[in-house]
């Protein structure tokens, strides 16, 4: 089934499990909200965060999407920071660092859009694929009751370790994408006139954009 979806498609098995992802999103952060860490919502929110997996698995395997690049870096945002602003509201997590990775997540993802409608791609990192791991950890060890009743600590120590990871890996990123535009001195090259930059053909370079920024 490797590229049964060319990159124009909407209705795809990788774009119904994202936008799943982003319809449920909300109503996590209700559920942390209305009643705090609970063995049910670590459950739901730990199914929900494997499945960030699943949609890009789908699709590298039928074809990427214009339309899944652009929704699976939104539901991922969605559910992060949704759930941590609703751990800020039930008094589980600091507002400080819930509010630097927001302000990395919104203003990175602003970067990439920018650069990636001129048809350039900067490729994700291990590192950056690692703070992700470490954010939706934080969040799940902050519902699991006996760690956020006894040990919040450990919730709060993971939290700014992913609050470092992600601004470092903000600032490697645009680092990056600076370099590969300012190749020749000249900003707002076209892709074919910027040597070293990725190139956005189709659907590879909206996947590259996607993942793990």
């Amino acid at each position: 089934m490797a590229g049964s979806f060319g990159p124009s498609a909407l209705a795809t098995p990788a774009n119904a499990v994202t936008t799943t992802r982003l319809v449920l999103a909300p109503l996590l952060c209700g559920l942390i909200i209305a009643s705090g860490p609970a063995y049910g919502t670590f459950a739901i929110w730990s199914v929900l965060a494997a499945t960030d997996g699943v949609d890009g698995w789908l699709a590298r395997r039928m074809g990427t999407t214009r339309s899944g690049a652009f929704l699976d870096p939104l539901a991922d945002k969605a559910l992060v920071l949704g759930a941590m602003w609703a751990l800020v509201v039930d008094g589980g997590f600091w507002w400080l660092p819930v509010f630097l990775i927001t302000v990395r997540e919104v203003g990175i993802s602003a970067f990439r859009s920018y650069w990636g409608r001129r048809g350039l791609a900067v490729p994700a990192r291990f590192w950056a694929k690692i703070k992700t791991v470490v954010q939706s950890l934080a969040v799940a060890l902050a519902l699991i009751p006996p760690i956020a009743d006894r040990h919040a600590w450990i919730a709060e120590a993971t939290l700014w370790v992913a609050v470092v990871l992600t601004l470092v890996t903000g600032a490697q990123y645009i680092l990056e994408g600076s370099r590969a535009t300012a190749v020749g001195g000249v900003r707002g090259l076209r892709p074919s006139e910027a040597p070293g930059a990725g190139r956005m053909s189709g659907s590879a370079g909206g996947e590259i954009l996607s993942e793990g920024t």
